[in-house]
């Protein structure tokens, strides 16, 4: 697998379309940070860590409102040939402030508004609305 945020988005959209509660995939720090991320902005319930040393994965229970998901939209910005880096002047609102970017910086993890906020640019790993 070359791109696993990559991968952890499409199992996310792809256990929303067809309505499942929860989406497991294997466990990285990198992963398990963006889910803490999306579980900080109300996108999904919660996470869970399960298993342990080679078979860890990251258990995530999504969230609906009325039977429809809560994430609307999830696009890979960064790919494994193209990197996009931003300096702080050029992140953009996400759906004009509606959505999130999750920029890795020096400082981890960041979403768009705390990386305006701290002045601070970084790769822009994805959006999700």
């Amino acid at each position: 697998m070359t791109d696993p945020i990559a991968d952890m988005l499409n199992r996310i959209k792809n256990a929303q379309a067809v309505g499942k509660p929860t989406v497991e995939f294997p466990f990285s720090n990198l992963k398990g940070e963006v889910a803490k991320i999306l579980e900080k902005q109300g996108f999904i319930e919660k996470i869970e860590k399960k298993g342990r040393k080679t078979k860890k994965t990251i258990e995530i229970t999504l969230k609906y409102d009325n039977k429809m998901p809560v994430i609307l939209g999830l696009k890979k910005v960064s790919k494994p040939g193209q990197r996009i880096y931003l300096n702080s002047t050029k992140i953009k609102k996400v759906k004009d402030g509606y959505g999130i970017a999750i920029i890795s910086t020096s400082k981890g993890l960041l979403t768009d508004k705390e990386a305006r906020k701290q002045k601070i640019g970084g790769e822009v790993l994805c959006e999700i609305w």
